[in-house]
Formats: C-alpha cells, sequence, structure tokens
C-alpha cells in the first residue's frame, strides 16, 4: 500500500511567492512613507498648529527625517538577526514593528487633545518605521537574489523599486480619494489619517506570506558551513564595499525622494500647481517608474551592473536640471506631467537594478548587514532629510530647482562610487 505524498510547490511558484513576500513588505513600507509625505501639511497643522504653515512643515519633515536616524541601527540590528537567524525570521520582524510605528500615527490624538505628547508620539511611531526600514532592504534584497535562478538575478530583485512605485501609486489614488470625499476641514480634522489605516488592511497577508516562505538556499548553504567567518570580521574586510554600496545608494535614496515621493508636494508649495494635478501627475510617473524598473533589471542582467549604472547615473546628473528648469518655465499640467514622468523613467533606469548590486557586493555571511549598512547609512545623510533640505533650499538662490540641483549632487557621488567598480566579465 504506497502512501499518500504531500504536494510540493513547483519551483516557480515558490519563486512567485518569495517576490510576493519581499514586495508587499517592501511597498507596504514605502506607502507609509509616501503617504506621510503626502499628507504632512494637514500632520502639520494638527500637531504643530501654533507655528508658520512653513515653519509647521519643516518640523513634520524633520520628524520624517529624524525616523531615519534609526535605520542605521535598524540597520546594525535586524541586518546582524537576519544573517544569524535568517532572511525570513528578520523579514517577518519589519514588517510587524512598521505596523506597530503606523498605527501609533494614525491613532496619535492631535496637539488639541494631548499638547506635546502628540508630535512626541509621532516621532516614536517614525522611529520604529525607520528600525523596521532599516533592516528590510538588506534582507528583502538577499532575499529576492538568493532565490532567483542565474542570469535572472537583477531582474528579481527589480521588484523592490517596482514595488514602491506600485505603493506610491497606491498613496497618490488613495490622496486622490480622501481629497474628493471629504473637504478640507474634515481631512484636517480627522480624514489625514484614514490613509494610514488602510494601509493596516494588508498586514495579516504580509505577516502569514512572511512566515511560511521557506528559508533561502544560499543562506541555508552558508549556515551549513563549518568555520564560517564571523559577522564582524568579515564586515570590516568589506569595508570598501560598504563605501561603494554607500555612494550608489546616495543617488539611490535622494533621487528617489526627492523626484518621486516630495516633488508632488514641491510642485504644489513652490510652483502652484494644485493637489489634484500634482498627484495625477505623480500616478503617470509611477507607472513609467514600475516599466523602468524591470527595464532597469533585465539591462543589467544582460549587458552588466556598471555600464548600466554609470549611464544611467549621467542621465540623471544631466537631465535632472533641464527638466525642472522646463517645469518652471512652462507651468502648465502637460509640462508637469511629462516632467514627473521623465524624472520617475530615469530613477527607474538607475534603481530598478541598484538591489541586485548592493547584495552582489557582500558575501552569504555577511549579505543582509552589508547591505543595509550601505543603504541606510546613505539615506539616514542624505535621502530622509531630502523634503526638509529641499524646502530649505527652496527659499535660497535655488528656487524651485532645488530639487534638481541636490539629485546632481548626489549623481556626483554616485560616479565616483561606480568608478571604483571592477569591470564585469
Amino acid at each position: 500500500m504506497s502512501g499518500v505524498v504531500a504536494a510540493h510547490p513547483s519551483p516557480r511558484i515558490h519563486r512567485a511567492r518569495a517576490i510576493a513576500a519581499a514586495s508587499i513588505g517592501n511597498a507596504f513600507e514605502w506607502y507609509d512613507f509616501s503617504v506621510f509625505v503626502l499628507f504632512a501639511p494637514y500632520l502639520a497643522a494638527a500637531m504643530f498648529p501654533g507655528d508658520s504653515q512653513t515653519a509647521g512643515m519643516v518640523k513634520t519633515l524633520l520628524a520624517f527625517g529624524v525616523g531615519f536616524v534609526a535605520r542605521p541601527v535598524g540597520a546594525i540590528l535586524i541586518g546582524y538577526f537576519g544573517d544569524y537567524a535568517g532572511r525570513k525570521a528578520a523579514l517577518t520582524l519589519t514588517f510587524g514593528l512598521m505596523a506597530l510605528g503606523t498605527l501609533i500615527i494614525a491613532v496619535t490624538p492631535g496637539h488639541a487633545t494631548i499638547g506635546a505628547a502628540a508630535p512626541i508620539l509621532v516621532l516614536v511611531g517614525r522611529l520604529l518605521q525607520g528600525l523596521s526600514a532599516g533592516g528590510e532592504i538588506g534582507g528583502a534584497a538577499s532575499f529576492l537574489v538568493e532565490h532567483a535562478p542565474a542570469g535572472r538575478k537583477a531582474i528579481y530583485a527589480a521588484w523592490l523599486q517596482a514595488s514602491m512605485a506600485v505603493s506610491n501609486i497606491l498613496g497618490a489614488l488613495v490622496a486622490l480619494a480622501v481629497g474628493a470625499a471629504m473637504s478640507e476641514a474634515t481631512i484636517a480634522a480627522w480624514g489625514w489619517r484614514v490613509p494610514f489605516l488602510f494601509g493596516l488592511l494588508i498586514v495579516p497577508v504580509g505577516i502569514w506570506l512572511r512566515a511560511t516562505l521557506d528559508e533561502t538556499p544560499d543562506f541555508v548553504a552558508a549556515r551549513s558551513e563549518e568555520g564560517r567567518a564571523p559577522i564582524l570580521a568579515t564586515l570590516r574586510q568589506e569595508g570598501a564595499n560598504v563605501a561603494r554600496g554607500f555612494g550608489i545608494s546616495v543617488l539611490w535614496g535622494v533621487s528617489v525622494y526627492a523626484l518621486v515621493i516630495f516633488l508632488p508636494v514641491h510642485v504644489q508649495k513652490a510652483l502652484g500647481f494644485s493637489a489634484r494635478e500634482a498627484f495625477s501627475a505623480a500616478l503617470v510617473g509611477n507607472l513609467l517608474l514600475i516599466a523602468a524598473s524591470f527595464v532597469s533589471g533585465r539591462l543589467a542582467d544582460r549587458i552588466g551592473r556598471r555600464t548600466l549604472m554609470m549611464a544611467t547615473a549621467v542621465a540623471l546628473l544631466v537631465a535632472t536640471p533641464i527638466l525642472m528648469a522646463l517645469l518652471v518655465s512652462v507651468h502648465a499640467l502637460p509640462m508637469l506631467i511629462f516632467a514627473q514622468a521623465s524624472f520617475c523613467a530615469l530613477v527607474g533606469l538607475f534603481a530598478g537594478a541598484v538591489p541586485a548590486i548592493l547584495v552582489e557586493l557582500f558575501p552569504t555571511q555577511v549579505r543582509s548587514t552589508g547591505t543595509s549598512l550601505a543603504y541606510n547609512g546613505a539615506l539616514t545623510l542624505f535621502g530622509g532629510f531630502a523634503p526638509a533640505i529641499i524646502t530649505w533650499l527652496s527659499t535660497t538662490r535655488l528656487g524651485p530647482q532645488a530639487p534638481a540641483y541636490y539629485v546632481s549632487a548626489s549623481a556626483v557621488v554616485a560616479l565616483i562610487a561606480i568608478a571604483t567598480f571592477r569591470r564585469e566579465r
């Protein structure tokens, strides 16, 4: 009598679930960050009612940026946890922390109800989100690359950038829906909380997906090796690669925050576009960001990482100021859509392949930690504070073109890092 053999998912289905598990958490992280920025004016009014509009916005965006201070801590702690206990365990932890931080922001009463405790609680929520995000990218990128078949690792990792674009689209749609369904007074009173609560609906599915997946083959093989090098000792040997990863991550983080996430707010404040116009352009732009991310992954697998990075970094350096100047001089919705779409396409072509590039810089034993340190170090210093920095730079002689010059400066940093990469065979 033959026994019943349990059916196992095919490799294709298993990889599809791995993509879904990694992408859904990354999308949740970016969705929360996106709606925080999109609804920052309402958060500023609720948490800093006694300040001027500009001062309240700067304080709110600084609270947004302070969350990034926690990212290096999350990179070290959760990155180490991911290299020690496994990618799956780390990804489940980051998802739970992100959900808790989002819940705190969504339900915190305003300054009128609990006084100074209100912005403090929002800051606590942002710090929890920062801890989560600090460990997310290293774990998710490692998870995808280690599950991917040979010759398709970059396009698998491109799902991270693409899922960010999906979350931005969802955030823009939610913002448009809230704006259409509620008056300004209602949004200011409590409607700004709805997008955060809406995002929490995905939490049970995300935790289940991440908790039920198998560990990656690369991690299992590395864990079984005898005499594995200690993480700290190996990281000391990988200092040059951490610096290289930091350099390309500067452009990744700055371009995403300056040209994708914050630009819809910037064009309203600096150029006088309406919220509907800004969010509509962002919707079109993020559709192109998704497509460009996968094109980037495919090109990186075919022509090589270094060639693609060099070409797209130069494109961001040169084209971003030109596009921003056109937008400033031609104040019209078609130009806004064209500029936003072009920005997103350029960002996607550069950033789509970056997760795979970062992961491949490091050996399996320290892959999650090394990737997290390089990426989050750059975002803490340059990316997370980009909205606040751009808001301040806009008051200087740079004016409304501040985002473009900030991106161009970060492209120079990335090009220096890319120049040190060894040429691929």
